[in-house]
C-alpha cells in the first residue's frame, strides 16, 4: 500500500516541511489515468538498463543493508498477501515478488514502470482492464511466467477474501494471447494502484493447491522479482540476485537486519553498518547527517494523514461522543512537535484530506470553521460534548452508561515517534477525565492486533496514493474488514451508505465528478469520525551513499525513497555499486 503494502515509519531531522519539495497534482494524474479509459496508454517510465536478464558486473561482495519496520523476530514466511507477517513488513516480499506495475508517489503524474506487464487499457466503464504480459518472464524457478498464471493470480483473490487486501470487487480473468482482462462488478478507474501496484504476481503451479492461500506459509518462495530467498537466521534475511529475471540487477546481495527499535536503526546507520532505512529516529541530524553530510542523507516528502483509529465495534470508542472528545481533548501542535520532531505538521481538517496537497479536492461545505481542526487541546470542550451525551464524572473520570470509558492505546513501542505522540494523546484524554493509557507493545502482536479488531485505539498512518480516493477507500470500505488478515479499515466500520459512495466515486473520470462524489464522504469523515486526525505524514528515507548511488532525491524523485514494500523494488533498481 506504504500504497501497500505497508507505509513505513518515520525518521528525525531539524528541517522544516517548508524544504519538502513534492506538493502533488494528484489529479493531474487521474485525468490521465482515466484518460485511459478511452484506450490511451501511458509511455512506461524506463528502468535503469531493463534489457538483458542477466545479472550485471557489480563489485564482488556488494551488499545493500536495509531496513523498514523495526522487528524483534522473524519467521521464514514470504506470504506477498499477509502484510501482518514480519517479512512483508521488512519489505522483503517486494524484492522476491514482482506486480504488474509500479507507481512513483513522489511525483504522480510521472509514467508508470511497467513490470509484468508492459501496458494497460480499461474496458468501457472502468468495469473491466486489460493488462498485456512482458514476454520472456520467468519465475525464480526457471519456470515462466505465462498470462495464465497472471489470470489465475486475479481468480485467487476474487475466489478468497483474505487475500483480496483491498477487496477489489473482481468476477473473472480471462486470456487472450498475451493479454490478460479482469473484470469487475463496479466501475475501477480509482483502483489502478491496488490492480497493478499491490497484487503480486504467483506462480498457479504452487499457489493452486495451497488451499486458503491467507492461511499459507510461503518458506520457500517462487517469485518473479530481483531477487531470491538465500538465507534467515535470528539476526535477519538475505537475498541474492534473482538469475532469471527479465531485468538488470546491479546488486548481488540484499539484506534485511533485524533491529528491534529506532534507537538501534539510528546506531546501525551511524556506524555505516546499514545503507538505507525508513524510521523516525531521535536525533537524526546530529548523529548522522552533519558528522559525514557528502554521504549521510534525507529525504522526506509528504504522503499522507496519520490518524487515531478508534475501535467502533467496541465500548467505548464506539460512541460517538467519546469520538469527539478525543478529537477535541488532544494537542495536535504538541503531537508534531514532540512525537513528529516538527517534521510532520498538525492535521487542520476534520475530513482527514492530507493539506494543501489535496487542498482542491476539499468540498465547499468542509471549508467552514466548524469542521477546522483545533492544534491545541480544548479539555473543557471535551467535557462539555461529554456532558452533554449525559455521561458522568466518578472519581475523576467519565462513566458512560454506567460503565466507566477506559482507552487503551497500542503501537509499537518500537515506533519511537508513535510511542511519544501516544505519551501526549493519554495525557492529553486524562485532563479531559478520559482514563487513558498507552500500552507500548512488539511490532509483531500490534500488527495482528490491529489486523484482528483487537484495540481500542491505535494510531496509523493512511493509505497513499496519486488519489484522495486511496486514503478514503482505506478508511471506510466494509470489505477491507477480512479479519484476522485486515489491511485497513481497521476501525472496522460497516456502512452501506459509505460503500455506495466510495463506489461512486470510483466510477468518476473527470476532475469535477470526483470533487462532487467525495463531499458526502468528507462530510462523513468530519461529523462521524471513523478516524481521527492527527498530523500530515511524511515518507521517510535516510541512505548512506558510500557504496552506492542511484537514490532517489528531491531534484531526480523518481521514488518515494522510502525502504517498505512495494516502492523499495524500484530503489534497488536504480542502485549501483560505487566501487
Amino acid at each position: 500500500m506504504l500504497r501497500m503494502g505497508m507505509r513505513k515509519r518515520k525518521v528525525q531531522d531539524e528541517m522544516t516541511l517548508k524544504t519538502l519539495k513534492t506538493r502533488r497534482l494528484r489529479f493531474a494524474c487521474a485525468a490521465a489515468v482515466t484518460a485511459a479509459a478511452t484506450a490511451v496508454m501511458f509511455a512506461g517510465a524506463a528502468l535503469p538498463s531493463a534489457s538483458s536478464a542477466k545479472l550485471a558486473h557489480a563489485a564482488a561482495g556488494a551488499v545493500l543493508t536495509m531496513e523498514s519496520s523495526p522487528e524483534t523476530t522473524v519467521t521464514q514466511d514470504f506470504n506477498p498477501f499477509v502484510q501482518s507477517a514480519g517479512a512483508y513488513s521488512m519489505g522483503v516480499d517486494s524484492l522476491i515478488y514482482e506486480p504488474l506495475m509500479q507507481f512513483d508517489e513522489a511525483q504522480p503524474t510521472h509514467a508508470p514502470y511497467y513490470m509484468v506487464a508492459t501496458a494497460y487499457k480499461w474496458g468501457p466503464g472502468g468495469k473491466s482492464i486489460t493488462f498485456t504480459i512482458r514476454s520472456g518472464v520467468k519465475f525464480s524457478n526457471g519456470s515462466p511466467l505465462t498470462p495464465a498464471d497472471v489470470a489465475a493470480t486475479f481468480t485467487m483473490l476474487q475466489n478468497n477474501a483474505d487475500v483480496n487486501q483491498y477487496a477489489i470487487p473482481i468476477t473473472g480473468a480471462s486470456v487472450s494471447g498475451q493479454d490478460v482482462t479482469v473484470t469487475f462488478s463496479t466501475s475501477q478507474y480509482t483502483d489502478l494502484q491496488d490492480l497493478a501496484s499491490d497484487t503480486y504476481i504467483v506462480p498457479s503451479s504452487i499457489w493452486s493447491g495451497v488451499g486458503d492461500p491467507g492461511k499459507y506459509t510461503d518458506a520457500n518462495p517462487v517469485g518473479s522479482g530481483p531477487y531470491v530467498f538465500s538465507s534467515i537466521t535470528p539476526s535477519g534475511i538475505t537475498l541474492t540476485a534473482n538469475p532469471n529475471y527479465w531485468g538488470t540487477v546491479n546488486v548481488p546481495t540484499v539484506e534485511f537486519p533485524i533491529y528491534a527499535s529506532n534507537t538501534t536503526v539510528l546506531s546501525a546507520l551511524t556506524s555505516n553498518s546499514l545503507d538505507w532505512a525508513g524510521n523516525f529516529l531521535t536525533g537524526l541530524k546530529a548523529a548522522f547527517i552533519t558528522p559525514s553530510p557528502s554521504t549521510h542523507h534525507d529525504w522526506f516528502p509528504g504522503t499522507q494523514t496519520n490518524t487515531i483509529y478508534p475501535n467502533l465495534t467496541k465500548f467505548p470508542t464506539n460512541l460517538l461522543p467519546v469520538r469527539e472528545a478525543i478529537s477535541l481533548a488532544i494537542d495536535r501542535t504538541k503531537i508534531s512537535a514532540i512525537g513528529e520532531a516538527g517534521l510532520e505538521p498538525p492535521a487542520t481538517n476534520a475530513s482527514g484530506l492530507e493539506l494543501p496537497a489535496f487542498a482542491a479536492d476539499l468540498a465547499a461545505p468542509l471549508k467552514a470553521k466548524k469542521y477546522a481542526l483545533s492544534g491545541n487541546a480544548n479539555p473543557k470542550a471535551a467535557d462539555a460534548v461529554l456532558k452533554a451525551a449525559g455521561y458522568k464524572l466518578k472519581g475523576g473520570f467519565y462513566y458512560a452508561k454506567g460503565k466507566k470509558i477506559v482507552l487503551t492505546i497500542i503501537d509499537p513501542a518500537a515506533y519511537t515517534d508513535y510511542a511519544a505522540d501516544d505519551a501526549v494523546i493519554a495525557s492529553d484524554l486524562r485532563a479531559a477525565h478520559l482514563d487513558a493509557t498507552f500500552n507500548g507493545i512488539a511490532t509483531t502482536a500490534w500488527a495482528s492486533d490491529i489486523a484482528n479488531g483487537d484495540f481500542s485505539l491505535t494510531q496509523h498512518w493512511s493509505e497513499t496514493g496519486i488519489l484522495p480516493y486511496a486514503t478514503y477507500d482505506g478508511w471506510l470500505d466494509s470489505k477491507l474488514i477480512t479479519k484476522p488478515n485486515s489491511s485497513e479499515n481497521f476501525e472496522q466500520l460497516s456502512n452501506p451508505t459509505m460503500d455506495k459512495a466510495l463506489a461512486k466515486l470510483a466510477s468518476q473520470t473527470t476532475v469535477a465528478g470526483q470533487v462532487k462524489e467525495l463531499t458526502p464522504i468528507e462530510e462523513f469523515v468530519a461529523k462521524d469520525l471513523p478516524v481521527i486526525p492527527t498530523v500530515y505524514g511524511a515518507a521517510f528515507d535516510e541512505y548512506n551513499s558510500s557504496s552506492f548511488s542511484g537514490w532517489p532525491t528531491p531534484s531526480n524523485p523518481y521514488e518515494s525513497g522510502q525502504p517498505g514494500s512495494p516502492e523499495n523494488e524500484i530503489v534497488v533498481l536504480h542502485l549501483k555499486p560505487t566501487s
